[in-house]
């Protein structure tokens, strides 16, 4: 079983992130990871997204000539994803989507916390054109740069489990999604830090796309 993550931003470090959290996921999987170099440096909002889309297309090719039975999105956004699945020969997931679907199996009213003020409409809009607004209690942001979070220093952790306390609080929810490819290693540190239930798309998105890849 061969799935490949494909990163819409041009960060090779996120790319070696996501894959180590989504291959401890699945350990009897091969992992791979693509970075599209010709993107921006992170996407935050809608036009970074934009821009990016011809690369991840470009890479969803690639994949399939490596031999991918699942192609996953590596952005919170779910950048490209619908054009990347009308590409690909394969099952393409978004670690968005993947997040949303796992809160929505668990039976959940969620949170979203995510990284800058101008992703909070794309993951908005994603939520309802992919079916969840019912099972969604808000979107919040952070506050903080995708690439800082990828960073991970000591006061973005901080900074960061004070905003997911903070959206729990306001929206009373069961449990917090974390909105950013580059929290995905910081999970069980977050965890400690607020006691709060949260959901990675990353490491959902492993066991979706290897489930999806069997079915077929």
């Amino acid at each position: 079983m061969h799935v490949v993550y494909i990163n819409p931003n041009a960060t090779e470090a996120m790319t070696q992130s996501v894959v180590d959290v989504a291959q401890r996921a699945v350990p009897f999987a091969t992992i791979s990871g693509l970075t599209n170099l010709t993107g921006p440096p992170a996407i935050e909002g809608a036009a970074d997204g934009e821009a990016a889309i011809p690369g991840v297309l470009e890479l969803v090719d690639k994949a399939q000539s490596m031999g991918a039975d699942a192609i996953v999105i590596a952005c919170f956004d779910d950048t490209g994803l619908d054009r990347a699945r009308a590409a690909a020969r394969c099952p393409v997931l978004g670690i968005g989507q993947s997040a949303f679907t796992m809160g929505a199996m668990l039976g959940q009213g969620f949170s979203v916390v995510t990284s800058v003020t101008l992703s909070v409409p794309v993951i908005q809009h994603n939520i309802k054109a992919q079916g969840f607004s019912q099972n969604c209690l808000g979107v919040h942001a952070s506050g903080i740069a995708v690439l800082d979070i990828d960073a991970g220093s000591q006061p973005v952790r901080e900074k960061l489990a004070a905003a997911i306390v903070a959206a729990q609080r306001h929206d009373n929810s069961d449990a917090v999604v974390l909105g950013c490819a580059g929290m995905a290693p910081l999970l069980g540190d977050l965890e400690a830090r607020t006691g709060i239930k949260l959901i990675d798309g990353v490491a959902g998105s492993a066991l979706l796309a290897v489930s999806a890849a069997t079915s077929q």
